[in-house]
């Protein structure tokens, strides 16, 4: 239970808080906790999301945090206010240039509730049409369509490191397709 907050910093996407705590125990203690809006992602499917092998689109994205290129699926943070499905379709369309004909949801999961309340809701889109990148000018992304038995030995492989892509894709594989 929180006790008391004091905010550290304010940035473009997160803030620091440093919180008194009580525990469980009856104990107290600080914490330090990022607070973050929460975001969507989402695994793309070219075709049928229900066939045998589907083609996904992976994006291969700069990421300044992990030194490189990391394999990922479409994701962004929430605007104030904004509906988790209503992010997804507009970053979806942001960083692969498609539009979703439906979006379902998958799932939501904590990021790493160590030290912050960031929330990503996964979904899985399908009836893709052609539309227009609108990336933001920190984001370099290449698209590239796989078939989603290529994706999975690229995970297995440790060349998708990224946790969110890796438990979207999963999920989908175990409980949509039940590969």
């Amino acid at each position: 239970m929180q006790l008391e907050s004091r905010r550290v910093y304010t940035g473009r996407v997160v803030r620091l808080d440093v919180d008194n705590v009580q525990f469980p125990d009856g104990s107290t203690g600080q914490l330090e906790v990022i607070r973050h809006p929460g975001a969507s992602a989402i695994v793309p499917c070219v075709s049928d999301p229900r066939e045998k092998d589907p083609t996904i689109l992976l994006i291969r994205q700069y990421r300044y945090a992990a030194g490189g290129f990391l394999w990922e699926i479409p994701a962004g943070t929430l605007d104030a206010g904004e509906d988790p499905e209503t992010c997804a379709r507009r970053e979806l369309l942001e960083e692969t240039g498609v539009r979703a004909a439906r979006l379902e949801r998958l799932t939501a999961i904590f990021t790493t509730p160590g030290f912050t309340d960031e929330v990503i809701h996964l979904y899985l889109a399908s009836g893709l049409e052609q539309g227009t990148p609108l990336r933001e000018r920190d984001e370099f992304i290449e698209v590239v369509p796989q078939a989603l038995s290529a994706v999975l030995a690229r995970i297995k492989a440790g060349e998708v490191r990224d946790a969110k892509s890796i438990v979207a894709i999963l999920y989908m594989a175990a409980f949509v397709l039940r590969v």
